[in-house]
């Protein structure tokens, strides 16, 4: 039996999570029985059922399952949650075969579940393209290995290096690279500006030109100084802002003020506070001095680079990138897409 096969299977219907599972990790499953998959599902959104759940449902005959090798992503789940432990679901069920790409890193299942299987005479497997499974959920590994939100810094620059002039709004890269990143929004949880990107660009940080859930705005303003009329404080979208003055008085049901210390503690105290409210991704799209914070402080996993095919021969250098590693790098119609990982 040929196990990548179908584990890439499982890895494509836990994409389809992406966006909705968090904070729980994306899971794709598959039930082979006789080299056929009889059963297929993931993890379709947050407080719904696990993978292995909606592909066990999916069999239409259960008498097959007890012949048949189930395979998932991550581990089966141990602990009971928002929905029952999926291990208990395939001990039921008498599969004799399980097939899994990555231990669960959550200190509540952390191999508990392959033990538990294995002392129940189920065959368990482990490691079947384990690098492609933890990099689908790197988001979900982020949050329990380092204790905070998996962050990717986005910009554009032009061919000679630059982000922009002060006090004005350029476009720099095409309108294909627009709608890219109003899909990349809709995938993450979170997406952050500085006082000035909302100052001068006045964005909404939505995902107009793409469809999906629009991601929780995030603003830094320390002495509360942005108008009160800008996009972001329309609240039709969940929005906190971030700042040194106390005044969670003028909270309301989509506008939040949080206090936080500013300085060196600024952005480890945010993603401490995003850490405890489950925000599972942080999205940056701030100017140069927001996103250089981020790079010098280390706190950073992605970079995703966009070069217009323009030279602006002067104005606001790009973010110098540290310790990082070229992924990927794919043209957008005339323009570039650089991918940079942190190696830190």
């Amino acid at each position: 039996m040929n196990h990548e096969i179908y584990m890439q299977r499982c890895i494509q219907l836990a994409q389809r999570g992406l966006g909705y599972a968090a904070p729980n990790p994306q899971v794709g499953s598959v039930v082979v029985y006789n080299n056929k998959i009889i059963g297929e599902g993931y993890h379709q959104r947050y407080g719904e059922g696990h993978a292995e759940v909606n592909a066990i449902a999916s069999v239409e005959d259960k008498s097959l399952l007890e012949k048949s090798t189930i395979y998932v992503t991550l581990e089966p789940c141990f602990h009971y949650g928002k929905t029952p432990p999926c291990v208990e679901l395939i001990l039921k069920h008498r599969i004799p075969h399980v097939v899994i790409a990555s231990t669960d890193p959550y200190e509540k299942v952390a191999g508990q579940s392959i033990q538990k299987l294995r002392a129940a005479g189920v065959k368990v497997e482990e490691g079947i393209l384990k690098e492609e499974a933890v990099w689908l959920n790197r988001r979900f590994f982020t949050t329990i290995q380092k204790k905070r939100p998996y962050i990717i810094l986005k910009y554009a620059q032009s061919i000679d290096g630059f982000i922009g002039q002060e006090g004005k709004t350029l476009p720099i890269s095409n309108a294909l690279c627009k709608r890219l990143v109003h899909q990349w929004r809709s995938q993450e949880a979170s997406i952050m500006v500085g006082t000035n990107t909302a100052a001068t660009d006045n964005p909404q940080l939505d995902v107009r030109h793409y469809f999906g859930k629009n991601p929780l705005r995030l603003v830094i303003d320390r002495d509360l100084r942005l108008p009160n009329d800008l996009k972001l404080f329309d609240q039709t979208i969940p929005t906190w802002v971030f700042t040194a003055q106390e005044s969670s008085t003028q909270n309301t049901e989509n506008l939040q003020y949080i206090q936080v210390p500013f300085g060196d503690q600024l952005l480890p105290s945010i993603l401490e506070h995003l850490q405890q409210q489950k925000i599972q991704s942080l999205f940056v799209e701030g100017g140069k001095q927001l996103l250089q914070s981020f790079i010098d402080q280390g706190l950073w996993d992605e970079a995703r680079v966009l070069i217009g095919n323009k030279h602006l021969n002067k104005g606001v250098e790009a973010p110098k990138l540290k310790n990082h590693h070229l992924l990927k790098e794919e043209k957008v119609a005339d323009d570039r897409y650089r991918l940079y990982t942190n190696n830190a």
